[in-house]
């Protein structure tokens, strides 16, 4: 009988005490696992949908709000800026702005937001077509992969917006003109596979026709289909001719270059204007900031359990010494060194490491496969806990170092079990 084989059957002719250290074990390298999906994924995520984006400009209000409901999609828009202010910025002849794309939201499709944009919002996050084609006209849509895949919309299919960002048949704009989905796109990892994309006017059409229509009296054919009386090139241009009294609700901004005007820009929109300026850079490092502290507690939790488990593995080891010193002095009797027995209770010691890592594993994975569901559910974002990270790796040398430090001292002990005085004492 080998040594790992004989350690496994010390470990388990105990299953209370082992399964104590493989759960303490688990829970503190599990946690620590969790910690290292979540931030690198969300880290992945933020940066992914940072899309080059130099300064984001809304209505008053919280600046990481606009930044999270404006680029992340994940929070309700600060409010709605006149078209009279956001035109400076769509000219595109600015000498600081290289591109600005205006977004138009508060509406949903069964809890997917509707996006008024132009094609240049496609372009940021470079996003191809996947069947069909990208919108042109009002009342067209061109969806994300994420909405196909989990709507099962295609080509041709028609729907009616809702008013705000929860699935609710209550707020439908039943009498306003259905989308027509007329592309979708390819899957890009970025927050852009879970939008609705269509023209800014086709948000304009769909409130002006509530606000026309008196309560009860619809009238179902001003607003038929191909009848489209404001502009619908999806293109910044296309809104410096619109009613200045029209509403956008943000503007993405990316400068030409990085110069003492453009980076002052944010300053003089705050400080001179009705509107709000926030960057993103700036915006998601205070988030994460504010993550932190939280992140660090959880990380020192871990690294108690983690030493608990280590203090558990040691004095499991080093109680069971007591019961298996006649035991260790018939190995010795049998040829055993004291190196051999040194090794037999270091490798129980690792094994119990090595059991508690693969059960934290799965638990952290399993639990972010989990959590990825609810995501998935409230904030549309694809997270997944089928992803292995290569520091996880350091997890297990760690899990194996403390495994080793807790049995170094038993060890010890069985490798100078005393022949004689043993077996004269007995069992």
């Amino acid at each position: 009988m080998n040594l790992i084989t004989l350690s496994w059957k010390n470990l388990t002719s105990k299953p209370w005490m082992t399964l104590l250290s493989v759960v303490l074990f688990a829970l503190g390298v599990g946690l620590i696992s969790l910690l290292f999906l979540l931030e690198h994924q969300l880290q992945e995520k933020f940066e992914k949908n940072l899309a080059g984006i130099d300064l984001v400009v809304g209505a008053k209000g919280s600046p990481l709000q606009l930044i999270l409901s404006s680029m992340y999609h994940i929070d309700a828009p600060t409010g709605n800026i006149s078209l009279k202010e956001a035109k400076p910025f769509l000219n595109p002849k600015h000498p600081l702005i290289a591109k600005a794309v205006p977004l138009s939201m508060g509406d949903s499709y069964r809890a997917y937001r509707i996006i008024g944009t132009t094609h240049d919002f496609v372009d940021l996050y470079e996003a191809e077509i996947a069947s069909g084609k990208i919108w042109e006209q009002n009342f067209e849509v061109t969806i994300g992969h994420g909405v196909a895949l989990d709507l099962g919309l295609k080509i041709g299919d028609k729907f009616s917006s809702s008013h705000g960002l929860m699935d609710d048949d209550d707020f439908a704009h039943d009498d306003a003109e259905s989308f027509v989905v007329v592309g979708i796109l390819e899957p890009s990892g970025s927050v852009i596979d879970q939008l609705i994309l269509c023209t800014p006017q086709s948000f304009w059409l769909v409130h002006d026709h509530e606000e026309e229509a008196p309560a009860g009296e619809h009238d179902h054919d001003s607003h038929a289909e191909g009848a489209h009386p404001t502009s619908s090139i999806p293109h910044p241009a296309s809104l410096l001719k619109e009613d200045p009294n029209k509403q956008i609700t943000a503007l993405l901004l990316k400068f030409k270059g990085k110069s003492y005007q453009a980076l002052n820009m944010q300053r003089n929109i705050n400080e001179n204007t009705e509107m709000q300026a926030a960057t993103p850079a700036i915006e998601i490092t205070r988030l994460f900031n504010l993550m932190d502290a939280g992140e660090q507690a959880l990380r020192i939790l871990a690294m108690v359990i983690i030493f608990v488990s280590g203090l558990s593995v040691f004095i499991s080891l080093y109680s069971s010494l007591r019961d298996r010193r006649y035991e260790l002095a018939l190995m010795r009797v049998s040829g055993a060194t004291p190196a051999q027995l040194f090794l037999l209770i270091i490798m129980e010691g690792l094994i119990l490491a090595i059991v508690g890592w693969t059960v934290g594993m799965v638990l952290s994975h399993g639990g972010m496969q989990i959590f990825a569901g609810v995501m998935k559910t409230s904030y549309r974002y694809a997270f997944s806990g089928l992803q292995f990270l290569p520091r996880e790796w350091y997890l297990l040398f760690g899990a194996l170092a403390i495994g080793f430090v807790a049995a170094v001292i038993p060890a010890i002990q069985a490798s100078r079990t005393d022949i004689s005085e043993t077996l004269a004492e007995g069992k």
